[in-house]
């Protein structure tokens, strides 16, 4: 093995952002979207995953936010939830199984792909 190997990088410490962060939720921390794995005060160090399969919140309609399997999507930090797009959304992964337009959760696929900001949905 190499001898600067630090890690295999899908858990970052990283400092909580202003409010802190809770167990569970996802957070973006400069271009890092991660699933905080325990809570944190702001400034404090937590660990945050940026890799693999997560149950979380999305955005719920009668008739236009069901998902896809493998459709990708993207992290609405002012709500706190998955979304299909928006000005201000973020992308972070997709789809593992359709999930209905009224269904609050969906598992998604975290990419650990730098993020940027998309286009006006």
């Amino acid at each position: 093995m190499a001898t600067n190997y630090a890690s295999a990088g899908d858990v970052l410490e990283l400092t909580a952002p202003s409010g802190g962060v809770v167990s569970g939720v996802g957070y973006l921390v400069g271009s890092a979207f991660v699933i905080a794995l325990g809570s944190a005060a702001q400034t404090e160090k937590f660990r945050g995953q940026r890799v693999g399969k997560f149950r979380l919140p999305k955005a719920t309609h009668a008739t236009d936010k069901a998902f896809a399997e493998g459709e990708q999507v993207f992290w609405d930090p002012a709500e706190a939830r998955l979304d299909k797009t928006g000005a201000t959304h973020i992308p972070v992964g997709y789809v593992e199984s359709a999930a209905a337009s009224t269904a609050d959760t969906c598992v998604v696929v975290l990419t650990g792909v730098a993020t940027a900001v998309v286009g006006a949905g």
